[in-house]
């Protein structure tokens, strides 16, 4: 399973075989599915930015909606209502420069949309084909880590792993990060975060997608009825969805911080090295 690669000082280096084929491709796969479905996401979001609980949409009482001003002689502005209490986000959310740079009337600027450009039916095109490949994906990720317990052994926490909450949050708040034998395994807060991330965001963003669908409402009406109606399924999806993308920028920023050449090396030929001294060196060589 492991092979000795080098030795510096009283610690050598070994590789170990991390993550399979199955685990690898199905992340690369989920990576871009997901990154296309957020950016197109937010092209389909702009045609209309307030969201609603219920079934029909309220539309004076919005629980979030992206506004923009446009006063005669005065310049542009944008905001962010939430829950009626507004916030002035000019620049960023509602106003924007376009792409030649002028104050543009958006929710959510070009940069951050696929298409960039403001084009529904492109959107809508991008976004219902990726979440088809995000779906059987998804769920081919699910069956192999349930059908091999890849899941339970990697990342069900233990009650030692509970135990260390706090200190895995102390770790990682002084960017300390572990390089022997202990980065073998998922922390606990890998371990939770890991599995929130794909036993409930994921899987509550593709079901809030599908309840918004007039086919499946149609075959199914008991799907966006189960989420509280379609309004509250649309605000359900745009949630989940804000809160994948900061997973996403979390994770990436986590893998940079420890050991970028190591991770991306893990995740594309499956190798991770690890440091360990011979009092570590339990059968890894």
């Amino acid at each position: 399973m492991a092979d000795p690669q080098e030795r510096t000082g009283r610690r050598r280096r070994i590789d170990i075989y991390r993550h399979p084929v199955a685990v690898r491709v199905t992340h690369w796969v989920n990576a871009i599915c997901v990154g296309v479905l957020l950016a197109s996401g937010l092209q389909i979001f702009n045609a209309h930015p307030a969201l609603y609980l219920g079934q029909s949409s309220n539309f004076s009482r919005p629980v979030l909606a992206i506004t923009s001003d446009l006063p005669a002689g005065r310049a542009a502005r944008g905001h962010l209502r939430l829950l009626g209490v507004a916030v002035q986000t000019t620049g960023v959310l509602g106003v924007s420069p376009g792409a030649d740079g002028s104050p543009t009337a958006r929710a959510f600027p070009h940069w951050m949309t696929l298409p960039g450009f403001q084009d529904l039916a492109l959107g809508r095109r991008w976004h219902f084909f990726f979440a088809w490949l995000f779906a059987a994906n998804l769920t081919v990720l699910i069956s192999y880590g349930v059908l091999t317990r890849r899941f339970r052994r990697t990342l069900a926490p233990t009650r030692s792993d509970l135990s260390r909450i706090g200190a895995s949050i102390w770790d990682h708040l002084r960017l300390r990060f572990p390089h022997g034998p202990e980065a073998w395994r998922y922390n606990v807060l890998q371990k939770l975060t890991y599995s929130a991330v794909l036993g409930g965001l994921l899987p509550l963003m593709l079901v809030s997608g599908l309840a918004m669908s007039p086919a499946i409402d149609a075959a199914a009406p008991w799907l966006p009825m189960l989420l509280g109606g379609r309004q509250t399924a649309r605000t359900i999806h745009f949630l989940s969805a804000m809160s994948i993308g900061l997973f996403v920028a979390v994770h990436l920023a986590m893998v940079a911080l420890s050991g970028p050449l190591n991770n991306l090396r893990a995740i594309i030929t499956g190798r991770y090295a690890l440091y360990v001294s011979d009092e570590d060196d339990h059968g890894w060589s």
